[in-house]
């Protein structure tokens, strides 16, 4: 279904399109003018109203959406060429299903995307035109056929869905011509209530005992999105396959962007020789923390240290070019210790003030970078940053729910939940101005909101879907913020 619809709001974009047609997408855009807030510099008596009567509810057919800002997602489909990518990551159909398994891809996607969670909570908008739109379906599967598809699912296809992903974040890349994209590489438990097909008992902090599964994620820095994700079940070592996968992630990056200068940041888990050698030979530019308890040589290195250079008045730091026994050679390590305070556990004078002990915990740093010292601890620290895409993830798309028993249709569904973030950092960096460079923490280049947040403003608006005078036309509120918003987002995403 192609967007041949009219986007009309009570309200006029600006002075200057008062009246004036905008042409989008093959459509018509009508803004007409705006009027005068009734509510500005109004008195309390015009303010306040008595409302006694329980108005009567009515359910008819009247083409509602509760979903306006779903119309994004139309072109951006267009343009991305996403239901034609989804398509070839499965065999071809032999025509006796009414729903491929790209088409249910796309509805899961679409479904995260909007808020839903469940597989049985599209029942609460099977029925709402503008998702039909945007999924170009005239009805949407029922909850046992999307159940019925991801149990169907083979490995095959997830990993041509994680090339689907992988593309469309390398595309993005290089037509923003990023000077350097930094890679980060964590693990995170995605916790399950049964005995699903592949999950095992494993680490895991919060719900101890229960078993999960333990991905193993790549993130893009600078733009905030999943690039590659690796499957493990939960009981697993946080470096189990890592060499791999980050030898292919990087592979990939390097034959997309020549140009780019590329980095990793990785924690403990991965300071293997096994996984650094390799990353510099690619001309990776790396930063690892390094674990005290497998190497007791760094705990005598910090005790005989009686000179630290100062960064601030809380860090302060000495490196040393050093070899560990079993590596084939030397690397750069970086000491760094921070001033904390410890709470003294004695009784204490309440009147007074609570005391404490100052003290100093230590964390080295292993890197081949050539920069200054300040520069590669503010490099390193800057990979905290990964916990909130997990965090903006789970929370707004749902990453950690898994729907079925089966482990690739648990494996599709996050893969779904990671295309949602995705699609969501893709209409922000597509509408909005980068508002900063290259950070010495490898801060992302544009200030994102979450899903949640960009769900509430934008997409979870309600309009009426009508045809006046054979013309489709979604019509909208008259909210001036809303109405310069989508305005803009709809000219930034343009025709496919």
């Amino acid at each position: 279904m192609g967007a041949d619809f009219t986007f009309v709001h009570e309200a006029a974009i600006n002075k200057t399109t008062k009246g004036l047609p905008l042409l989008w997408c093959g459509c018509q855009l009508t803004l007409p003018q705006a009027k005068k807030d009734p509510l500005m510099k109004s008195s309390r008596a015009r303010v306040d109203t008595r409302c006694h009567a329980i108005p009567e509810m009515r359910f008819e057919d009247q083409q509602l959406t509760s979903f306006a800002g779903v119309v994004l997602l139309q072109p951006l489909f267009a343009k991305l060429r996403l239901r034609e990518k989804l398509r070839g990551c499965f065999p071809v159909s032999d025509g006796r299903r009414t729903f491929g398994p790209h088409v249910i891809v796309l509805c899961l996607i679409v479904h995260l995307f909007i808020g839903y969670r469940r597989l049985r909570d599209r029942d609460f908008y099977h029925d709402d035109p503008m998702v039909k739109r945007a999924l170009g379906l005239d009805r949407i599967p029922d909850t046992a056929t999307f159940s019925r598809a991801l149990r169907e699912v083979t490995e095959d296809s997830v990993d041509h869905l994680r090339g689907v992903m992988r593309d469309q974040v390398l595309e993005r890349a290089s037509d923003l011509r990023l000077p350097r994209l930094t890679i980060d590489f964590d693990g995170s438990v995605l916790s399950t209530k049964g005995h699903l097909e592949g999950s095992a008992v494993g680490y895991n902090k919060q719900k101890k005992g229960r078993r999960s599964y333990y991905p193993l994620f790549a993130t893009v820095a600078q733009t905030q999105q999943f690039f590659d994700v690796h499957h493990r079940s939960g009981n697993v070592h946080d470096s189990n396959g890592a060499r791999e996968f980050m030898e292919k992630c990087f592979d990939r990056v390097r034959a997309a962007c020549p140009r780019a200068k590329l980095e990793a940041r990785v924690d403990a888990a991965f300071f293997d020789q096994k996984i650094l050698f390799p990353l510099a030979r690619r001309g990776v530019e790396f930063s690892a923390s390094v674990p005290f308890s497998r190497l007791a040589k760094l705990k005598g290195m910090v005790e005989e240290r009686t000179r630290w250079r100062k960064l601030d008045d809380q860090w302060s730091y000495f490196e040393k070019r050093w070899k560990p026994k079993s590596w084939p050679g030397s690397m750069r390590f970086i000491f760094v210790r921070q001033r904390a305070s410890r709470q003294v556990k004695t009784p204490l004078q309440l009147d007074l003030f609570e005391p404490r002990e100052h003290a100093y915990a230590y964390t080295v740093i292993v890197t081949n970078k050539k920069v200054g010292a300040r520069k590669v601890i503010r490099f390193h620290h800057g990979r905290g940053a990964q916990e909130g895409i997990f965090a903006d993830a789970k929370s707004s798309a749902h990453l950690d729910y898994l729907p079925v028993r089966s482990c690739t249709g648990n494996q599709t569904f996050t893969l779904c939940a990671m295309m949602a973030h995705n699609l969501s950092r893709d209409i922000q960096v597509r509408a909005y101005e980068r508002e900063r460079g290259t950070t010495e923490r490898r801060a992302p280049h544009w200030c994102f909101e979450s899903l949640r947040r960009f769900r509430h403003r934008v997409i979870q608006r309600a309009a009426r879907l009508t045809r006046p005078q054979g013309r489709l036309t979604l019509t909208l509120n008259a909210n001036e913020a809303l109405r310069d918003e989508m305005s803009g987002l709809i000219h930034a995403i343009g025709a496919p």
